[in-house]
């Protein structure tokens, strides 16, 4: 029984991939940041003893010696996945805040792993398209983007607002990584993952819909009406289902033609008004959705850039989910916080 580390077992990606871990017979201890945390995802699995899934709690990723006791285990460990790093934008010092932490925790478990756990074998990181992306392009329609393409931002210009300073954090803390395995030549490999808006089912403990992961707000900012007399730009226009995230993280563990690579996992585009028109078909009951005449939330009218994800297809295995069904299972999973 492979034993593995997952760090931020609360967060949205974290709880699919604890849960995909668990159903695949893998013993998981993961890491949260407090007390409450075990407690909500005890809940989640009463019947699963200490010996599938433990805790370890390290409440601040930013502190350099964080998870130093984390990497240690008995029996030891043979992988991890690097999940734990900021995604929210409610900030008062973008660096202090979202830089930070997301470069220390990254180095910080690097090295860690490399120190006091000689027997991980692969290491596998969520970064982001914000670590592909390159903004001064614009929708750029005359572009490909796949693992070959990086963010150029500074770091002037990542503090200008949270906004970039949370594209910043996973564009530094993932060259971190790579900077790490190149000039520490550890033992161990590392892949990482790169998906841009990830929506699906909610499966971690939230109290409120206000509690709800970044991307699957504006499904939530729907259902709730906020729409109705326009829909807002759609913004990053591709997607894919967390389900899907989960799925990678794993075979980026397992697969050993993963080592050492970037996987941009992601199943295409889609626009806000899509979404409106998947919602209002399959759940008639909401009255207050957008009409088809209703304006925004379309594509860009020039066209916007392409994907390639070849590599996540073939390497991973992937086979992505489509936007309806990943829409309609999250949907139902938000109706028990009042929707």
């Amino acid at each position: 029984m492979t034993r593995v580390l997952l760090t931020g077992g609360s967060g949205f990606i974290a709880a699919h991939t604890l849960d995909f871990l668990l159903k695949h017979g893998y013993s998981v201890v993961t890491t949260v940041r407090n007390q409450e945390k075990v407690d909500n995802i005890r809940k989640v699995y009463p019947n699963v003893g200490k010996d599938k899934l433990d805790f370890v709690i390290v409440p601040d990723i930013s502190d350099p010696s964080a998870f130093d006791k984390a990497v240690i285990s008995d029996p030891p460990f043979e992988g991890v996945l690097h999940t734990a790093s900021p995604f929210h934008f409610n900030v008062t010092d973008t660096k202090k805040d979202l830089i930070d932490p997301a470069v220390i925790g990254t180095t910080g478990i690097l090295k860690a792993i490399k120190k006091s756990a000689p027997t991980v074998k692969r290491v596998v990181i969520t970064s982001s398209f914000a670590a592909i992306i390159n903004l001064t392009k614009g929708t750029w329609p005359e572009h490909t983007y796949s693992e070959a393409d990086w963010n150029p931002i500074t770091l002037e210009e990542a503090i200008v607002n949270p906004i970039n300073g949370y594209r910043a954090s996973k564009t530094f803390a993932e060259k971190a990584a790579w900077e790490f395995v190149e000039k520490e030549k550890p033992k161990f490999s590392i892949a990482t993952i790169n998906p841009p808006m990830v929506f699906g089912p909610v499966v971690h403990t939230i109290k409120s819909l206000d509690e709800l992961n970044t991307s699957n707000e504006r499904i939530r900012d729907a259902l709730l009406g906020k729409m109705k007399d326009q829909i807002p730009d759609t913004g990053v226009c591709i997607w894919v289902d967390v389900r899907d995230v989960a799925a990678a993280h794993v075979a980026a563990m397992e697969v050993p033609d993963a080592a050492n690579k970037r996987f941009f996992v992601t199943e295409g585009h889609f626009s806000n008004r899509e979404i409106c028109q998947i919602i209002r078909k399959n759940f008639p009951d909401y009255k207050n959705l957008p009409s088809d005449s209703t304006p925004g939330g379309d594509l860009p009218e020039g066209g916007v850039f392409k994907v390639n994800n070849t590599r996540s297809k073939d390497i991973l295995g992937l086979k992505y989910k489509p936007l309806e069904a990943c829409i309609v299972d999250t949907v139902k999973s938000l109706k028990p916080f009042g929707l």
